[in-house]
């Protein structure tokens, strides 16, 4: 597909994610409204928001890479985002914030925090927290989707930088937590079908589901070669335990982003929108289903690159990629995948930064009052 029909499909894309805002603001008449979405979000959209707010370029693109040089054991970090990311934060955790931001009238989470405790310093500090930190990860998520305007549209960087962030501020801030909701469940929804297709076609492209896995099996000794003595023991091992590569993995990628997603204010907040507990059972189910097909596809396809570009090159991913984790994941779309994909996953991509920083712009919005 030629650059001009890229451009009307980005452009099409970004109409429709720019009337959901004008939604927002048309449906958007309080504080309630603009900060909670009228605390009266439909389940599907809650979960989507999300899910679609949990998942970031990152998590598909460096995540996906990282799973194609460790293999399949970064699957357990997809059990964790579904078990506590999902089932313990929305259990546990959601409905207890749903009713006392209900009945403590918070609109934030600073000002939960400070009513619940009744500190006046609580409040202050968190929101301070918010306000220093959250534009760090903001920025990083930011300059990955300008550089795929870049890389795909040959536009300027600064440029593609001043465009990406003022769609999302002006849709963020015309039709407030609604608007943020209703583009967060557009987006989940194409990240959800981008992600599924991405699946199908690279087991098509392998030889089907069986022949794709015993393949990776195979590979084993060639990344055992390269890594063994860090504690690699194949794609479809766990590292050795007590290994660097063990501990590399469990810590800091299993555990501290599998258990990190309780602490995120943007996604706390999303307790808040749904009217009752009903709404936010039924919200889990789909918020399960969505980081299921995420990140669950994203460490399935990462290692899987590697029986590819192998066929191909008589490389591992690793090798075939200059050794930079972050290009595997683009690198295979953009040489396995049909043409028409490479535009659906450009576009899956922007959703999901687009979905990511556009809560993180509503969450600088904290209150001191």
């Amino acid at each position: 597909m030629n650059q001009i029909g890229i451009l009307l499909i980005v452009l099409a894309y970004l109409v429709i994610t720019g009337y959901l805002g004008y939604v927002g603001y048309r449906r958007t008449k309080t504080t309630t409204d603009y900060l909670l979405a009228g605390r009266e979000a439909h389940p599907y959209v809650m979960a989507m928001s999300y899910g679609a707010t949990f998942i970031s370029t990152s998590a598909i693109v460096g995540f996906g890479g990282a799973a194609a040089l460790f293999g399949m054991s970064l699957l357990w970090l997809t059990f964790l985002n579904i078990f506590v990311g999902i089932f313990i934060a929305f259990v546990f955790f959601g409905h207890r914030t749903r009713a006392m931001g209900y009945n403590l009238d918070s609109h934030t989470l600073p000002e939960l925090l400070g009513k619940r405790f009744q500190s006046r310093f609580i409040q202050i500090f968190s929101g301070i927290v918010i306000f220093l930190f959250m534009p760090i990860y903001t920025a990083a998520v930011l300059m990955g989707a300008a550089q795929f305007l870049v890389v795909n549209l040959g536009m300027n960087y600064e440029t593609a930088l001043f465009i990406f962030s003022a769609i999302v501020a002006i849709y963020v801030v015309m039709g407030g937590l609604k608007g943020v909701m209703y583009a967060d469940a557009f987006q989940g929804t194409i990240m959800f079908l981008g992600m599924i297709f991405l699946l199908v076609l690279t087991y098509v492209k392998l030889g089907g589901v069986v022949n794709a896995h015993e393949s990776l099996y195979q590979l084993n000794p060639k990344i055992v070669e390269i890594m063994g003595a860090a504690g690699h023991r194949g794609f479809t091992h766990f590292p050795a335990f007590g290994s660097n590569l063990w501990w590399t993995v469990l810590s800091t990628i299993i555990l501290g982003v599998g258990i990190g997603v309780l602490a995120q204010p943007q996604l706390v907040v999303r307790f808040m929108t749904v009217r009752s507990s009903r709404e936010l059972n039924r919200a889990t189910l789909v918020g399960g289903i969505f980081i299921l097909a995420m990140t669950g596809v994203a460490f399935v396809v990462g290692p899987l690159s590697n029986v590819y570009f192998f066929r191909t090159m008589g490389q591992i991913s690793f090798l075939a990629a200059n050794k930079n984790v972050d290009a595997i994941i683009p690198l295979f779309i953009q040489s396995a995948m049909p043409a028409w994909f490479n535009v659906l996953f450009l576009v899956t991509l922007f959703a999901a930064a687009m979905s990511t920083m556009s809560s993180q712009y509503h969450t600088h919005g904290y209150r001191p009052e």
